[in-house]
């Protein structure tokens, strides 16, 4: 990455790692003020995307009688995981996709 900066005046890897901080709403501000750098608008569009489809899942998991609520643990934790993934491989300047929601984030790019 070198020194290169961001729109937002910081080093590509940390605008990126930013992103995933508080799920979607830092990934949308980060995506909107971010003009310029692909690696960052990849990495909060990711997290964008990532953040949503495990609130929806979290949301359709609790209408689960019985198993739902242990279901939801096992999605709460699956987003534990993945939300570190994302600010480490972020922070270390790695371009990281996750299965099928980074394909689509880097089309949406």
């Amino acid at each position: 990455m070198g020194d290169e900066k961001s729109s937002l005046g910081l080093s590509p890897n940390v605008a990126a790692a930013l992103a995933y901080v508080f799920g979607f709403v830092s990934g949308i501000i980060v995506f909107i003020l971010e003009n310029d750098n692909k690696f960052v608008r990849f990495h909060s569009m990711q997290s964008i995307i990532l953040s949503v489809a495990f609130f929806v899942l979290a949301v359709i998991v609790g209408f689960i009688p019985v198993t739902g609520p242990l279901l939801g643990i096992l999605v709460s934790i699956a987003s534990l995981i993945c939300w570190l993934i994302g600010i480490i491989k972020a922070a270390r300047g790695e371009f990281f996709k996750f299965p099928v929601i980074g394909d689509f984030a880097e089309k949406q790019i």
